[in-house]
């Protein structure tokens, strides 16, 4: 995947946002996806001395909020404030999600501003009254075009359906506002050109540029057949498109029309990370509507892939909606947080199963790392009364894993801080985890503490030392990944009181060897990631 995008002109914050998400019922495993991939890449960020700004939120408006609404017979509000304070903002922090903000399109900060940017937009002449009759998908809240839909089987025969929904569009006449969309093909298409990595992956980007190519048609901004929205400024008849009102969430949370200082020190976003089946969202009619109105574009619109379960994309009109908490009750919160990014190359479809996150959790967390941790920490206690030993008698032995710590460091801050490759830095972290252990191995420090001689105990001495400090680098790099188990190998590591907090460690000195000071305190504490129970029913 491509480093760059456009350049972010002017702005001083590293603006990350989610999607914001429909609040039509509670949030399963692939909202969760992107919501931890952000969160990694701002942790890594503000570990990198950045100021950082990271966004996610709730989409309230719109016809099929209206409609779940009324079929549990309360208000659109009501249901919104319910799902929000119930099941969206409680599971982010159970995820440890370190958001800086979190937007709800019903709020007035946000619908103000939503009705001053489209007043400004037909008052520029962007934004045109017309009748437009189609068939529409509730579940996207969109227009389809005739060649996006497929044959209904089953009891959908002989009617059209949406790909994504696999469920039936509606066909729909209304006397609607269009903002004239069809104008800036041939500029998004220039835009496109100058700056290669502005989407990624290269598939969504050859995905939207073909699209574009083949011409745009203008968009309906407004509807008139129901009134859950924020109204037209000028035109109480109809309320703005719910997508509209939702992409401009990147724009009014962060100051658009009421705190110039903070948007002009955030605006832009570096990156909206986003689901692929709403990308022409993002990568079409958002930067048409900000080259409308003169404002900057986005430095990177990345499209991840979708979870699969059984081999149908995870979601809830799929009923295949798993919740996070199924997973995390077992495996814990961290290690849920670690899988997805590891086994899945961001970016491309992926299988989730039960069985694959148990091996990788056993092999990888528990027997590679967690053991190593334990292993470390109960031989400084046994042969040093838990007092880190100076080193002393350092090889090229210790030259090697000084080497492949500074080798780890380059590469997981390149693949996931620039590239957002999360798997291949990930991997990078762990091979150097493998690394440590065969180092372990190899020097059989249980046989070294057996030669008494001063020689033998300077040995012994530099072994562990080697295998804590190289811990101390492992602790940091993965504190963006598994905060709560980093901080624990962090404090076992007596490093909180002679290094400080771990958040304030950077990553980029993550790979300067030595670091932890001789004479730390080093204690064996729980277990990192303990053994698994057999599966809940």
């Amino acid at each position: 995947m491509a480093a760059t995008g456009s350049e972010k002109q002017g702005a001083t914050a590293y603006y990350v946002s989610t999607p914001i998400y429909y609040v039509n019922d509670a949030p399963h495993l692939g909202h969760a996806y992107t919501t931890v991939a952000g969160d990694v890449l701002t942790r890594w960020h503000r570990q990198r001395g950045e100021k950082v700004w990271y966004l996610t939120g709730t989409d309230e408006h719109g016809q099929k909020i209206m409609r779940t609404a009324e079929a549990n017979d309360v208000t659109p509000q009501a249901w919104c404030d319910k799902l929000v304070e119930e099941a969206w903002k409680p599971l982010w922090e159970h995820l440890n999600i370190a958001n800086d903000d979190f937007i709800r399109t019903t709020e007035k900060r946000h619908t103000d501003r939503v009705q001053e940017f489209v007043q400004d937009l037909y008052d520029k002449g962007e934004i045109y009254k017309g009748g437009y009759e189609g068939p529409y998908c509730v579940g996207c809240e969109e227009y389809k075009l005739p060649g996006d839909l497929i044959d209904g089987e089953g009891e959908f025969a002989g009617q059209k359906l949406c790909p994504i929904h696999k469920k039936p569009v509606e066909l729909l006449k209304e006397e609607n506002y269009f903002f004239k969309l069809s104008e800036y093909g041939p500029k998004l298409l220039e835009f496109y050109a100058a700056n290669p990595g502005f989407i990624q992956p290269e598939s969504a980007r050859n995905e939207v540029v073909n699209f574009v190519e083949q011409g745009l048609q203008d968009l309906s901004i407004s509807r008139s057949t129901f009134d859950w929205g924020v109204p037209v400024p000028w035109d109480d008849q109809h309320v703005i498109y719910v997508w509209i009102d939702a992409l401009l969430n990147y724009a009014t949370a962060v100051g658009y029309g009421a705190n110039q200082e903070k948007f002009d020190g955030t605006f832009p976003a570096n990156v909206h990370l986003i689901g692929k089946d709403i990308l022409r969202f993002h990568s079409v009619i958002w930067p048409a509507m900000l080259m409308a109105q003169g404002l900057p574009l986005p430095g990177r619109v990345v499209a991840n892939g979708w979870l699969m379960v059984g081999g149908e994309k995870m979601s809830k009109s799929n009923l295949t909606g798993i919740k996070p908490q199924d997973l995390t009750s077992h495996f814990g919160v961290d290690a849920y947080r670690w899988y997805f990014l590891r086994a899945i190359a961001y970016g491309s479809d992926g299988s989730f199963s039960w069985e694959d996150f148990s091996a990788r959790y056993t092999s990888e967390l528990a027997n590679d790392y967690g053991n190593l941790a334990s292993r470390v920490a109960a031989m400084v206690g046994k042969y040093f009364g838990g007092a880190l030993p100076e080193a002393t008698a350092a090889g090229d032995a210790e030259r090697a894993v000084q080497e492949g710590l500074a080798k780890a460091v380059a590469t997981a801050d390149q693949k996931i801080g620039e590239e957002l490759d999360f798997q291949s830095g990930i991997l990078a972290i762990f091979e150097f985890v493998k690394q440590v252990n065969g180092y372990i191995t190899e020097q059989e420090p249980w046989k070294v503490a057996k030669d008494t001689t001063p020689e033998g105990q300077a040995r012994l001495a530099t072994i562990l030392y080697t295998a804590a400090e190289a811990l101390r680098g492992v602790a940091v790099l993965l504190n963006a990944v598994m905060p709560q188990t980093s901080q624990q190998l962090w404090e076992s590591l007596g490093a909180e009181e002679s290094l400080g907090a771990l958040a304030d460690q950077k990553v980029q000195d993550a790979g300067t060897w030595g670091i932890l000071p001789a004479g730390a305190t080093v204690t064996k504490g729980a277990v990192l990631f303990p053994r698994l129970e057999e599966k809940p029913a």
